[in-house]
């Protein structure tokens, strides 16, 4: 089992799920994605971590590998859900940080871009998207609004001839920084329907606030954006998005890459401690030979399998054009929930030494904290779940 294991073009897949669901060409590309990290990226994670910075050539390898459109591949297959997915899984398995690096752009922003743009909007901004040369990130939280954003949303959208101004402020804007575009939700004053916009950077009346002394994603920039009678044409609206409604649609797309976040990280906490196992000796022999560490490893991969084997069906489900938010939901839950058990046991299994970064498992250890919170809290995603069961809802 460990060979098979070993020869997957993912990593951890014991059920087969990749070679199940992809074609040849697309388990290439993700073979050559998982040496590239091994090889290239995941020795400067470390460091990284410790110094909270991106390395710059990190993303320069991911965009040299065109993961959006890669050769061989079906426009249909490139675009699905599930080689995405598998595609955040690897990335995942690398770094979380790497795969959020990513996925703002990959994800949050193409599929702001793809679903709340006109065709012409797609048609004009996707390539550019795909290529990395229109860089973006999604500006939806705000300072004291996150789990109740939807009736919370307090940065406005005043229209004025052909042109909106926006005033207010985001928080947690990953990517902000190094972005051209922000897309900005604000609330039109005139109807009271939330909005998206594509706010430049540079923009006048836009500034941005580090956030600093965070212990999860410490290599992914955060920011405050503060927006002060912002200008934006009527041209740069995504007129696709015209309500809550629309915004919970982008967001149920978005739930499951972070659900596959979820997946990768604990199969790059279970490596790590596998690893860490064979390495270390105890009383005479590797730490990997006794019967508590591989009972502890076995759970890990029943955590890892079962969470994969959510993800995949629910991407499966989304490429026939099947989007429930209750799917989405318990999903993005129970895959940070045994995240969070994954990742506890990778650092039970290398004691004291599961704390240092040298041994990789800390950062999936910190990292799952971060997963578990965003794209919808634990609470309010199980609140989604208990509505589609009972029917009631349990939202103030």
């Amino acid at each position: 089992m460990t060979h098979a294991l070993a020869a997957s073009a993912i990593g951890f897949d014991p059920y087969d799920f990749a070679r199940t669901h992809l074609s040849a060409a697309a388990l290439a590309v993700l073979d050559r994605l998982r040496v590239t990290l091994e090889r290239d990226v995941q020795p400067l994670m470390a460091e990284a971590w410790e110094t909270a910075t991106m390395p710059a050539n990190v993303l320069e390898i991911l965009v040299a590998l065109d993961l959006m459109r890669p050769d061989g591949l079906s426009v249909e297959e490139a675009d699905s859900s599930l080689f995405a997915g598998f595609r955040t899984y690897v990335l995942a398995r690398t770094d979380v940080s790497v795969a959020t690096l990513y996925n703002a752009q990959a994800g949050l922003f193409r599929t702001a871009v793809r679903l709340g743009g006109t065709p012409q909007q797609v048609a004009e901004l996707d390539a550019q998207v795909r290529s990395f040369a229109l860089r973006g990130t999604f500006a939806l939280t705000e300072p004291g609004h996150g789990s109740d954003i939807a009736r919370g949303l307090a940065t406005t959208a005043r229209r004025d001839g052909d042109t909106w101004v926006i005033d207010g402020a985001k928080r947690w804007i990953g990517g902000a920084a190094t972005a051209h575009v922000l897309v900005v939700f604000a609330r039109d004053v005139a109807d009271g329907q939330v909005k998206a916009f594509l706010v430049p950077r540079e923009a006048p009346g836009v500034t941005l606030q580090n956030i600093d002394g965070k212990i999860a994603l410490r290599p992914v920039p955060n920011a405050v954006i503060h927006l002060a009678g912002v200008r934006v044409a009527e041209q740069a609206r995504l007129p696709r998005v015209n309500g809550w409604r629309d915004v919970a649609s982008l967001l149920g797309v978005m739930r499951s890459d972070v659900a596959w976040i979820a997946t990768g990280l604990q199969a790059g906490a279970l490596e790590a401690a596998r690893r860490y196992v064979g390495d270390r000796h105890q009383f005479g022999r590797p730490v990997a030979g006794f019967q508590l560490v591989q009972e502890r490893l076995a759970r890990m991969l029943g955590n890892l399998t079962a969470s994969l084997g959510l993800v995949v069906q629910l991407s499966a489900q989304q490429d026939r054009g099947e989007y429930v938010d209750a799917h989405s939901a318990l999903a993005k839950m129970q895959t940070a929930r045994l995240a969070r058990e994954t990742v506890a046991l990778a650092r039970e299994v290398a004691g004291g030494n599961g704390l240092l970064l040298e041994h990789d498992i800390a950062r999936f250890f910190a990292d799952a904290e971060a997963v578990y919170s965003y794209e919808g809290t634990h609470d309010i995603n199980a609140l989604i779940v208990g509505r589609a069961l009972t029917g009631i809802s349990a939202f103030v």
